[in-house]
C-alpha cells in the first residue's frame, strides 16, 4: 500500500506540474521533474534497492524544503530582485511604454467590458459611435460578431466569453490597468473599469542607442546594465527597471551604508541577549517545574502537567496579541492588578523586559515537556547510588542529573537558540520593534535582526528581496557558526559521559 501511495503522489505531481511547465517553456524544470518521476517509479516498481525506498523520500523532502530555499536565498542575495526589478529588460521596456500611454486628441473612445477567454483576461470594446464590438488582447483587435450590447453600452452577452461582474473586475484591477491592446494608430488602455481610450506611448525605446526617449520633452534615459535602470545624465532613473546580477553590492551595503551598519552592532547585541535570555529563562523554569513534578512524593502530577502545557497548546500569535494588550499603560491588566502606571512598551528597558517575559511564558512549557521526558529516561539507581555515597540533593543534581540532562537536551537548546534568534512574531506582534527614538525612527529598542531586516527591505513602500536575502545570509551564517561550535562541544560532552 505504501508503494502504491508513493507512486500515486508522484504521478499526481507530474500531472499537476507538467502542463504549466510546458505552457511556460520551462524545459529544464520539466526534464528534472520527468527524470525524478522515472527514477522513483523504477525504484518502487523494482524488488531491489530496499534501503533506497526509505531514503529517497526523505532526501527529496530535504532538497525541496531545506536545500533549495537556502540556495535560492543565497543566489537572490547577489541580484537586485525586488519591486521595479522583477522581470527582464524587455518586460521593463514594455511596462515603461505602457505606463506612458496618453490619449491622443480625437482618438476613438470605447466602452469597456472586461471578460475571460480560456482563463485569460480580454477587453470587449464597444465603439461608442458605430456600436461595433471588438475583442482586445495583447495581440491586437478582432471583430466579435453576435455580441449583445446592454442599455448601459457595455456588452451584456458574448458567445464563448465569460463577462466579469463589477466586483470581479475590481479584483483584477491591476491586471486590467496593465493590459495594453495594440491598435492601428496607437495602443488601447483601460480608463477605470468601464471605459477605454486609444493613445500613444509618450516614452519609447530605441535599440540603436539602448535608451528611452520622451517624445514631448526630448529627455533621454540610457540603459545602465550594472544597476538595471534607464538613467538620465543627472543620474535619475525611471521607476521601472529589470533584474541584474549586482555581485556583492548588497553585502557591501550592509557593511558600509551608515543607515544600516551604524545600528547593526546594537541590534545584534540585543538580538544575542534576547535569544540567550529566552533560552536560559525558559530552560531554568521548565527544568525546575519538571524536577518538582518528578519528585516521587509529588501528587496530582497529571493535572499539573496538563495545566502547565496550556501556553504551549494555545496559538502563539493570539497569545502575543493578548500579552500586548495586557501591557497597555491605560487599560492593561498588569498595571491594573499591580497598581502601577508604567508605560511597559513605551520605554526601552521595560519593553525589552516585557518581550523576554512573554517569550518565557510561551517557551517554558516546551522545555518542561522535554525535560520531563529526559528525567524519566535517567535510571533512578544512579541518583539513589549517589545518595547512598553521601551526596546531597544539590550535589546529586550537579554531578549526576544535570550532566545527563544536558547530553539529551543540548541539541534542543541549540535549536531553541536558533529559533529565538529569528523570532519575528514575538517582536512584531508585541512591540513592532519599538519603542523608537525620536532621532532614529528606523530602528527600535526591541528590534531583532530579522525585524530590522524586514523594515529595511519592505518598510519603505517597495520590496527589496535581494537586499533582504543578503542580510538573511549574514544571519544564517552566524546562527550556523554558533550551532556548529555548540554541537561540537555537545559531542565532546557525550564522549565524556559515554
Amino acid at each position: 500500500m505504501s508503494r502504491i501511495a508513493v507512486l500515486g503522489v508522484v504521478s499526481a505531481i507530474l500531472l499537476y506540474a507538467g502542463p504549466p511547465l510546458i505552457a511556460t517553456g520551462a524545459w529544464v524544470a520539466l526534464a528534472v521533474l520527468g527524470v525524478v518521476t522515472g527514477v522513483i517509479g523504477y525504484l518502487y516498481l523494482s524488488r531491489r534497492f530496499i534501503p533506497a525506498k526509505y531514503l529517497v523520500p526523505g532526501t527529496i523532502f530535504l532538497l525541496v524544503f531545506q536545500v533549495f530555499p537556502i540556495v535560492y536565498t543565497m543566489t537572490t542575495a547577489f541580484t537586485n530582485f525586488g519591486d521595479g526589478h522583477r522581470g527582464d529588460k524587455q518586460a521593463a521596456i514594455a511596462a515603461i511604454e505602457s505606463d506612458s500611454v496618453r490619449q491622443v486628441p480625437g482618438s476613438p473612445d470605447y466602452g469597456l467590458t472586461p471578460a475571460l477567454k480560456g482563463g485569460k483576461l480580454v477587453f470587449l470594446l464597444t465603439d461608442t459611435k458605430i456600436k461595433q464590438v471588438q475583442v482586445g488582447t495583447a495581440d491586437g483587435l478582432t471583430p466579435l460578431p453576435g455580441a449583445k450590447i446592454g442599455i448601459s453600452g457595455k456588452v451584456a452577452q458574448a458567445p464563448g466569453y465569460t463577462i466579469l461582474t463589477t466586483p470581479q473586475a475590481a479584483e483584477r484591477g491591476p491586471e486590467i490597468s496593465a493590459l495594453s491592446v495594440p491598435a492601428p494608430n496607437g495602443t488601447i488602455k483601460a480608463n477605470g473599469l468601464s471605459r477605454a481610450f486609444e493613445g500613444r506611448a509618450q516614452k519609447t525605446y530605441d535599440a540603436a542607442c539602448d535608451c528611452v526617449t520622451d517624445a514631448e520633452t526630448g529627455r533621454r534615459w540610457v540603459a545602465d546594465g550594472s544597476r538595471g535602470f534607464f538613467v538620465d545624465p543627472s543620474g535619475r532613473h525611471l521607476i521601472q527597471g529589470w533584474q541584474v546580477d549586482v555581485g556583492f553590492a548588497n553585502f557591501a551595503r550592509v557593511l558600509t551604508d551608515p543607515a544600516i551598519s551604524g545600528y547593526f552592532l546594537g541590534v545584534f547585541a540585543w538580538n544575542m541577549v534576547f535569544a540567550l535570555a529566552s533560552v536560559a529563562t525558559s530552560f531554568v523554569l521548565g527544568l525546575g517545574v519538571a524536577l518538582t513534578l518528578h519528585h516521587p512524593r509529588m501528587r496530582g502530577t497529571r493535572i499539573y502537567r496538563v495545566a502547565l502545557i496550556l501556553p504551549y497548546a494555545m496559538p502563539a500569535f493570539a497569545m502575543l496579541l493578548v500579552w500586548r494588550d495586557m501591557f497597555n499603560r491605560d487599560f492593561g491588566l498588569i498595571n491594573h492588578m499591580l497598581g502601577l502606571n508604567l508605560d511597559w512598551l513605551g520605554e526601552p528597558t521595560t519593553a525589552r523586559f516585557a518581550v523576554i517575559l512573554v517569550n518565557l511564558w510561551l517557551g517554558f512549557p516546551y522545555m518542561f515537556l522535554v525535560a520531563t521526558g529526559a528525567l524519566q529516561a535517567i535510571p533512578r539507581e544512579l541518583t539513589e547510588a549517589a545518595g547512598i555515597d553521601g551526596a546531597s540533593m544539590v550535589c546529586t543534581f550537579r554531578k549526576v542529573t544535570l550532566p545527563l540532562l544536558l547530553v539529551a537536551l543540548s541539541p534542543l537548546l541549540i535549536c531553541s537558540f536558533a529559533f529565538n534568534f529569528n523570532n519575528f512574531n514575538a517582536i512584531q506582534l508585541t512591540t513592532q520593534g519599538g519603542p523608537f527614538p525620536a532621532d532614529s525612527p528606523q530602528v527600535g529598542a526591541t528590534d531583532l535582526l530579522i525585524t530590522y531586516t524586514f523594515r529595511l527591505a519592505f518598510g519603505t513602500g517597495s520590496a527589496q528581496f535581494g537586499f533582504a536575502a543578503a542580510i538573511s545570509v549574514f544571519i544564517f551564517a552566524f546562527v550556523a557558526l554558533v550551532s556548529a561550535i555548540t554541537f561540537r562541544q555537545t559531542h565532546r560532552q557525550e564522549e565524556v559521559h559515554a
